[in-house]
């Protein structure tokens, strides 16, 4: 049975794995209430103000992937609107983006979604070359392709491809206790935790 990681917010990932799993903050959701997504990476290494390989991904990465792009820097718009439209139609479930994009509006209106850092109206060049689905650093977090993305208002999760059940099931263990214990019973604990921790750091 596939397991449907978004189920769990990228929070729930948080509490069970250590910050080199969580993309930079500065990479969020651009427009307002987009879904959160979740699939395998497949990642894009580009050059300072170049989108080739971006380009070429929107017609090479797998039905249901994630574009996971290593953009560099923030020197030029590495996708638009119709990258995204084209992205869309041909099953891609999102864009996470250490970088900037442009057409935002029209983004938008295709509902596609996009983490990125910001937008920037100049388009960049496409001359750069890379070897395509090679393991990259986007947003400070090593991924490679087959990773799982893990991504919602919260933050970008990346969840090594050799371990998803594992983390999926301790991450759903940990939500899942939370939850039946209630609020209550939760601050009742939580207070007895604070109050240990006071002592020991005094």
């Amino acid at each position: 049975m596939e397991i449907n990681f978004n189920q769990l917010a990228v929070t729930d990932y948080g509490s069970v794995l250590g910050r080199e799993h969580f993309m930079d903050y500065k990479i969020k959701p651009l427009w307002p209430n987009m879904p959160a997504i979740y699939g395998p990476a497949y990642t894009v290494q580009l050059a300072s103000g170049d989108n080739l390989m971006l380009h070429a991904a929107i017609y090479d990465a797998p039905k249901g992937s994630i574009i996971v792009v290593d953009g560099v820097d923030d020197l030029a718009a590495v996708a638009g609107g119709n990258v995204c439209a084209v992205a869309k139609e041909r099953g891609i479930k999102g864009f996470i983006i250490d970088g900037v994009i442009r057409d935002l509006g029209e983004i938008i209106q295709l509902q596609f979604p996009v983490y990125a850092k910001g937008v920037f109206p100049v388009p960049g060049a496409k001359s750069v070359y890379f070897e395509p689905a090679q393991p990259i650093v986007c947003g400070g977090v090593k991924v490679k392709t087959g990773d799982m993305i893990v991504a919602d208002m919260e933050g970008i999760a990346v969840l090594p491809q050799d371990n998803l059940n594992a983390i999926y099931e301790k991450a759903f263990a940990k939500a899942d206790k939370e939850a039946q214990m209630g609020l209550a019973k939760w601050r009742d604990n939580h207070q007895a935790k604070i109050e240990q921790a006071l002592l020991k750091a005094k």
